[in-house]
């Protein structure tokens, strides 16, 4: 118990600094994204970080501490333009209403102390009786380089639903040019309804799939994009839950030469898991459909290159998907959905910790089949499934990953 208070008050010391050092000699994030002068754009995904497990012990604190140090490692090895914490940051049912925020200061002490913006997806975890959503996003905030936030409001829709448009090198403002890459983020919900409670004094749950609300945003909105631009942008989204279409892939046969990574969480879970299609989730039925408008959603949006998940921490294999899957209504265009690698010491699995990366470069975007390239960067330094989400990603050879 003493080591642990002794850990979040150095914590919370040293938040406090940092807070102190960049609220008097900030770098400008209001500035829109923008590419290299070299024409790249570089993403590091941190996914299922989960701080704040067991608390109460000398266990919990020293996996946030090993979470760190994973931050650290990558972000020294990779020098991204933007970080996406996809996810899961908090193991929400572990934390007490009165810090449970506080995490976010340890997760987010790296980025600001190299100057780094970043943005949230908010996962299951982050959804819980003593912190949700809404509260982390209040705690990112207070850092000037956030840039999560959100376009949708309502009981309903969750917190991290918003876009970021990423603009070319030579932009001055972008009120005079058009994003070259939008970048879309969801809340796929999940966990429990912030500090409520039912008639019998049960925690209230709350649905673990994008909420229709939600999928009618994104489309109207980047319908509105696409009209005011003149163009179809290409772009990449986030959401902590995969869909249902990553199980169906999954049971298609994951290939470690044509989809490298591990594949280890069999089956995995995806949105609408264990709910009933008439929205009952007591157990009785397997999946619900819930997803069914969001993966139309994704499958019919112009430009949209591929999605990233997490949540399942022993999956790390991207997979392009094509046509019509068994037990799938809604049709691939070839879209990519990828996942990313674990990285916090939270949470279960034992594999190592890392992070996707995800280069775009304009030159890939002029072509007609745009596509980007995508490795995973390991705590141990080394670079594991490294390939190009391109037309011919499925067919292409690679070589398989080392167990990791």
């Amino acid at each position: 118990m003493k080591f642990a208070l002794f850990a979040v008050a150095l914590f919370t010391t040293l938040s406090l600094q940092r807070t102190l050092r960049y609220r008097t000699n900030q770098t400008d994030f209001s500035a829109p994204l923008q590419f290299k002068k070299d024409g790249t754009f570089q993403i590091s995904i941190l996914e299922d970080l989960h701080f704040g497990e067991n608390a109460w012990d000398t266990w919990g604190p020293q996996q946030d501490i090993n979470s760190v140090k994973v931050i650290n490692k990558i972000l020294d090895a990779e020098g991204p333009g933007l970080v996406v914490l996809n996810g899961d940051l908090i193991t929400g049912e572990n934390t007490y209403l009165e810090n449970s925020t506080e995490y976010v200061d340890q997760i987010v002490g790296p980025l600001v102390d190299r100057g780094l913006s970043w943005a949230s997806t908010y996962g299951n975890h982050d959804h819980s009786f003593n912190v949700t959503g809404a509260t982390i996003l209040a705690r990112e905030r207070r850092w000037p380089n956030a840039r999560t936030t959100q376009m949708v409001f309502g009981d309903d829709p969750g917190v991290s639903n918003y876009y970021l448009p990423v603009y070319g090198p030579a932009c001055a403002s972008p009120d005079e040019c058009a994003p070259e890459l939008l970048l879309w983020f969801f809340d796929s919900r999940g966990g429990w309804r912030y500090q409520q409670k039912d008639a019998d004094g049960n925690k209230v749950g709350q649905p673990d799939w994008v909420d229709f609300s939600v999928v009618n945003w994104f489309t109207q909105t980047n319908a509105e994009l696409t009209n005011k631009h003149q163009k179809t942008i290409p772009s990449l989204a986030f959401v902590h839950i995969p869909t249902n279409a990553s199980l169906a892939l999954q049971e298609a046969g994951v290939d470690g030469h044509r989809q490298p990574g591990i594949d280890d969480d069999v089956p995995l879970a995806q949105q609408a898991q264990g709910w009933c299609p008439d929205g009952r989730d007591d157990g009785t039925c397997a999946y619900g459909g819930q997803d069914v408008p969001f993966m139309q959603a994704i499958t019919t949006t112009p430009g949209l290159m591929a999605v990233f998940s997490g949540h399942d921490h022993g999956d790390t294999w991207c997979y392009r998907w094509d046509g019509v899957l068994p037990g799938m209504t809604v049709a691939g265009n070839g879209l990519h959905v990828c996942f990313g690698q674990h990285t916090g010491y939270g949470g279960y699995g034992s594999w190592e910790r890392g992070s996707r990366q995800i280069l775009v470069t304009q030159a890939q975007l002029k072509e007609e089949e745009k596509s980007v390239d995508t490795w995973i960067r390991l705590e141990s330094g080394n670079v594991v499934g490294r390939v190009s989400l391109n037309a011919t990603y499925g067919q292409d050879r690679y070589p398989p990953n080392a167990e990791h």
